[in-house]
């Protein structure tokens, strides 16, 4: 009797501990996945890519310079780049011979250069009003010397292309003469050489002595 009671009462811890068992492994393999998985490597995708360091934007400039011989004018002269444009005296395109008979001839030579670091899309000369005023103390009655001065204006090497030819009258009136018609653009750093030929015509009689006329000319480049 005392052996078959014994019996029942040691199995009952057996059944016990494997019921517990289960719990215990499974929380033990969820735990290494767990662990497993904080350690698993993350991977990227492949990545190009390009950095514009320098982007800039600035402005250049267009500047003239006329000179005869050693006498230089700048279209800076008048004050700076701001203002561009300046009046130049001491190059005389008609001579300045005040002194001209009837038939003579007076030629200019000039170079107009770009100066600037753009090229000059356009390139223009406009003549202002010809004027007449007295030589001196003894003057004649003629009243349109501006008619009788013929005027040859003539630009480029070898000669030159003729960009102007008439009376001082008619330049006057004919407005504005595109220059680069007949030439190429002055780019750049580029020279154009012009010549500039005034002539007393041959039929001017004694009522044109004593007399004197004056025109002025702007010279001027555009971007």
């Amino acid at each position: 009797m005392s052996e078959n009671s014994s019996a029942p009462s040691n199995q009952k811890p057996r059944r016990g501990r494997r019921h517990l068992a289960v719990p215990v492994l499974v929380a033990g393999v969820a735990g290494s996945a767990l662990l497993g998985l904080s350690f698993t490597p993350t991977f990227s995708a492949f990545v190009a890519s390009i950095q514009n360091s320098v982007n800039s934007a600035g402005t250049g400039y267009l500047t003239m310079q006329e000179s005869s011989g050693s006498t230089v004018c700048n279209s800076t002269d008048g004050g700076s780049v701001s203002t561009n444009s300046a009046t130049c005296s001491t190059i005389n395109k008609y001579g300045g011979d005040l002194n001209m008979v009837p038939g003579q001839t007076v030629t200019t030579n000039i170079v107009i250069k770009n100066t600037g670091t753009v090229d000059a899309t356009n390139f223009a000369l406009t003549p202002g009003a010809c004027t007449q005023s007295t030589n001196g103390s003894l003057n004649g009655s003629a009243t349109d010397l501006c008619s009788k001065l013929d005027i040859v204006i003539k630009g480029g090497s070898e000669g030159g292309t003729t960009i102007f030819t008439g009376t001082a009258a008619d330049l006057a009136s004919g407005g504005v003469v595109n220059v680069l018609a007949p030439l190429a653009p002055v780019t750049a750093g580029t020279s154009v050489p012009i010549s500039v030929s005034v002539t007393l015509d041959s039929s001017a009689g004694s009522t044109y002595q004593g007399l004197a006329a004056s025109q002025p000319l702007t010279w001027t480049f555009t971007s």
